[in-house]
């Protein structure tokens, strides 16, 4: 894109913007040159916080507008920009590396206006290790972006027409990931900074169903359970679920488990025991050592009481009517070095 016709593109943007509430909070300061997603957000993240001069920086010799204080002016009435990125490609070229950002943007200005724009940002990284002096970092060469609707997840382009485009995206999988690493970010191993890669990735399973009331001819009805590892102990480990129903509603499971009254010859828990009795029940965020298994559409949780695994809790959740309902729990309580457990419930039958 010539440099007079970027400067209008952008001025078109700015222009929309400039009549577009000041946020509540100013946003924390953002300052990634490390990778060009990051450039993009870093500069909306300027403009947010009416850093002008820093914005201006991200762009390299070819500006955005003829000159800063117009830049600037175009920017004055805009209170907040909200940004989402899409999949990054790029390409080499005479000792540069050029990337094409996928870009949606929702401008919010100070009267209480928003506006969408979608679009892409070509960035330019000059080979660090044969740069002179002055250097230039990783910056802005051009963007190109238009007025949108919608959501800024599903306006964001798949590409911007260079290299292979990248897998679809999966929406639902992303929405638990979100609520996933919001509720669990203090509290999961696998959320920890230093975790393995892809520790915190859900296993996702497809669940086919039909509800009691559907009509023989109806189609099957699509569910989708999300499994994330929250990291664990010596012995068990934790699992926390989410369900996506037929409509794409997603939600927490919340699992059932009985609370136990156990009684032991003269008190002794190393002893003999007694009885095993229910006398109310509890919901739980997590499973212990679960597994799903699709060929029986069930979850298993098997809870250890100690590292050898002679007394432990089992629990069996069976999917039906589009969700997983507690049908068989098994204890063992005996901790007598022998795997012996006993059914203390049992509806162990199938929708």
């Amino acid at each position: 894109m010539k440099p007079h016709l970027l400067a209008a593109a952008f001025a078109s943007v700015a222009a929309s913007l400039s009549a577009l509430p000041a946020a509540a909070e100013e946003p924390p300061y953002l300052d990634d040159r490390s990778d060009p997603a990051a450039l993009v957000r870093s500069l909306y993240n300027a403009v947010s916080r009416q850093e002008y001069a820093r914005a201006w920086s991200y762009f390299g010799d070819t500006k955005p507008a003829k000159d800063f204080d117009s830049f600037a002016k175009g920017y004055g009435d805009t209170a907040r920009v909200d940004v989402e990125t899409g999949a990054v490609s790029s390409e080499g070229a005479a000792g540069s590396t050029f990337f094409e950002v996928p870009v949606a943007i929702r401008a919010v200005a100070k009267n209480g206006d928003e506006a969408i724009f979608a679009g892409c940002y070509t960035a330019r990284l000059a080979q660090p290790s044969i740069q002179g002096v002055p250097f230039q970092p990783l910056h802005l060469e051009k963007g190109s972006l238009k007025a949108a609707q919608g959501e800024l997840s599903e306006v964001v382009p798949a590409s911007c027409g260079n290299g292979p485009p990248p897998p679809p995206r999966d929406a639902l999988k992303e929405q638990a990931e979100k609520l996933f690493s919001t509720a669990y970010g203090s509290i999961c191993r696998t959320l920890e900074p230093g975790a393995q890669p892809d520790a915190a990735a859900p296993e996702a399973h497809d669940i086919g169903f039909h509800y009691s009331w559907d009509g023989e001819s109806e189609p099957e009805r699509k569910a989708r359970l999300f499994r994330f590892d929250c990291g664990g102990g010596a012995y068990n480990t934790n699992e926390v679920y989410y369900l996506a129903d037929d409509s794409g509603e997603l939600r927490q499971l919340q699992f059932a488990s009985p609370e136990l009254d156990i009684r032991y010859e003269n008190d002794n828990s190393e002893g003999k025991v007694e009885s095993v009795d229910i006398i109310g029940y509890q919901s739980d965020d997590m499973l212990v050592n679960s597994e799903y298994d699709a060929a029986t559409k069930t979850l298993v949780s098997h809870a250890k009481w100690r590292g050898v695994g002679d007394a432990s809790s089992t629990g069996t959740y069976i999917f039906r009517e589009g969700t997983f309902t507690l049908v068989k729990y098994d204890v063992d309580a005996s901790y007598d070095g022998e795997i012996n457990p006993v059914t203390v419930l049992d509806f162990n039958t199938g929708p």
